[in-house]
């Protein structure tokens, strides 16, 4: 059995997947609302452990044929280390379909595109990223590059093969800057999108939360989940993609779960979205919603 250095994350679609630590920590690790790696330091393991996990893993489960590359942004290794990696899961497991990884813009953006086609090619052909927002007063609000980045790092990996499953947090604007945040973030998926979208709703750790509510300066009021609603249905009614992208908000914190595919089912998602907002949809009880 692997050794895991806890606490491990990984995207909810990666859940029946096996998962193989090629680094601990986040190497940026800045991001304001986030307290996932704060226990950690950033380091890069050692290949010879990674490959020692990857024979364990493959003596447990041989049939694995998903493989998620934790911890926190293991894109951000050197092209030849991912492809080290990759081949070794290869020679390892004969099933491999697919391996994955959390990447930031900037680890997008310091391979070039012979790079990503080269790990594309090695099956390393999905990154997660949180783009969190399209607007620039928000990603300054938290620490996150800004929106010329993100539709960079986006268009970068779409030109080389690379598929992008980004993350929005809806609430991040608060009440005062929820129409700005939401309106900036359909025109940056609208000129660079991903191809899959999801969101999450915003949620604070203690120990994060005063430096988020910090760098808002002048004060930061909550959307409750009528506001999260009405902020999503703008988002999906403003979304026009000249790709099409998979659209799920699928993860645990999310008031309503919704899946389609846009502009093809805006109609039908804001159908859904409508019948929440007035009652008529049950929302996803609060006990069971969590990071």
């Amino acid at each position: 059995m692997i050794d895991y250095d806890f606490p491990l994350w990984r995207p909810p679609s990666e859940g029946d997947n096996l998962i193989i630590q090629a680094t601990l920590g986040c190497r940026y690790n800045q991001c304001s609302f986030c307290s996932m790696y704060k226990a950690k330091t950033y380091r890069a393991r050692p290949l010879d452990d990674v490959f020692a996990d990857m024979e364990t893993a493959a003596r447990e489960w041989p049939e694995a044929y998903r493989v998620f590359l934790a911890d926190g942004d293991a894109y951000c290794l050197p092209t030849e280390t991912l492809v080290a990696l990759c081949d070794r899961l290869a020679s390892v497991f004969p099933r491999l379909q697919r391996v994955s990884a959390y990447a930031t813009p900037f680890d997008i953006l310091k391979k070039t595109p012979e790079e990503i086609a080269l790990l594309k090619s090695k099956r390393l052909g999905l990154v997660y990223l949180g783009i969190e927002s399209g607007s620039d007063v928000m990603l300054k609000r938290i620490a996150k590059g800004s929106s010329q980045q993100m539709a960079a790092a986006l268009t970068r990996a779409r030109g080389a093969g690379l598929k992008v499953s980004a993350t929005v947090i809806l609430g991040l604007g608060g009440k005062r800057d929820w129409q700005e945040h939401i309106d900036a973030t359909a025109d940056l998926v609208n000129r660079a999108p991903p191809v899959y979208l999801s969101t999450l709703q915003l949620g604070l750790e203690n120990e994060v939360a005063p430096r988020f509510f910090e760098r808002f300066g002048d004060g930061f009021e909550w959307q409750d989940d009528r506001d999260v609603l009405v902020e999503l249905r703008r988002l999906i009614e403003r979304l026009d993609p000249p790709h099409p992208v998979i659209f799920r908000s699928n993860h645990a914190s999310n008031t309503l779960a919704l899946a389609g595919n846009l502009p093809r089912d805006r109609d039908k998602l804001l159908m859904q979205l409508d019948g929440a907002i007035t009652g008529q949809v049950r929302l996803r009880p609060r006990w069971i919603r969590g990071l």
